[in-house]
């Protein structure tokens, strides 16, 4: 079978591996599509610690189950078509104790500590298949970025009654908007693309701010009476956006970092005891974080799903894709491998 793998930095080839064997446990999966995310992009550029080269990316799946192993549920059918829960977990660490293994501290993301999902055919225990009927093959590859902005609102504990600001409109951003928007709260968007704010606001969004070509604070304080926004979700990662969150959000505010800093971050920690601030990390989802973006696109079919896939690619032609990607980050929801 074909796979995609990254051989070293900024080279990528399609190399032939042995089509999987499937215990008892296991189900065969048939690849559809795969998504590039950010860390695939950092790894392609040399810049994911993480990762130990060769390596296959992809942990974005959509596919059909192929077959499954004598102790696979009879709920899990050959031919449905499902995506995967992708993160390992170990059972036994602080964070698999709490029911937290999203968390895991032995945690291997298919793709990352060990290789992904961009191949032909992927044997995977029957526990990490997720069901996604109803929906087309493109937008199931959506489903396991979109959840992880999910889980940082339920990180932040969202209402219906809290101002949110989402600083970043990526495609993890993008999940925060849609999470908070239903649970009714009021969404602010900030990024510095007005393409990527212009389909904040379809997504959900109430107010859009370009952080680049307005004043962020005053824009903040005219929404907000004069108080800040009740929660930030920062899903950029870098220092600078780090700090904007614990400048601009209210007096006992909730702050979640879904991206993290690749150095340190210097914060005034007077903020933190003045204002008595949440601060959080979210990491990965939970299998009930993908069950609700999964039923969030079967209730809204209308949703521009299309705008959200910047590039279809082959095997053949993925190292095209992610070259231009490197050359305009900011333009770039989703590129998908197809199958």
């Amino acid at each position: 079978m074909k796979a995609v793998q990254i051989t070293a930095e900024q080279q990528m080839a399609v190399v032939e591996l042995e089509k999987p064997e499937i215990k008892s446990n296991e189900v065969l999966l048939k690849m559809k599509y795969v998504g590039f995310c950010g860390s695939d992009l950092n790894t392609f550029l040399g810049r994911n610690p993480m990762v130990k080269m060769p390596v296959i990316p992809g942990h974005e799946v959509s596919a059909v189950i192929a077959a499954v192993g004598s102790e696979v549920p009879a709920s899990l059918k050959v031919g449905m078509a499902v995506t995967v829960d992708p993160y390992s977990n170990c059972g036994h660490c602080a964070s698999c104790r709490h029911e937290r293994a999203n968390a895991c501290e032995h945690n291997e993301t298919l793709g990352v500590q060990r290789n992904g999902a961009m191949r032909e055919y992927l044997a995977m225990p029957w526990q990490k298949i997720i069901p996604a009927t109803g929906l087309t093959e493109k937008e199931i590859a959506l489903i396991e970025p979109m959840s992880v902005g999910f889980h940082a609102v339920n990180r932040a504990e969202v209402t219906d009654i809290d101002r949110v600001l989402v600083i970043g409109c990526g495609m993890i951003g993008i999940g925060a908007i849609v999470r908070a928007s239903l649970r009714g709260a009021t969404v602010i968007a900030v990024d510095l693309d007005d393409e990527k704010l212009a389909l904040a606001k379809r997504m959900g969004a109430h107010e859009v701010i370009n952080s680049k070509t307005e004043d962020l604070h005053a824009r903040l304080m005219e929404l907000t009476e004069g108080l800040g926004p009740d929660v930030v979700i920062e899903a950029v990662g870098n220092a600078f956006t780090q700090n904007q969150a614990v400048n601009e959000v209210a007096f006992t505010g909730r702050i979640v970092f879904i991206g993290y800093a690749k150095g340190g971050t210097e914060f005034v920690t007077k903020l933190f005891v003045q204002k008595e601030l949440d601060i959080r990390g979210s990491r990965n989802a939970k299998p009930a974080d993908f069950r609700a973006v999964i039923h969030y696109m079967q209730q809204n079919r209308d949703y521009p799903k299309d705008e959200l896939i910047s590039a279809v690619a082959t095997p053949q032609t993925a190292i095209d894709a992610m070259r231009q990607w490197a050359a305009a980050p900011a333009k770039v929801f989703r590129i998908l491998v197809g199958f």
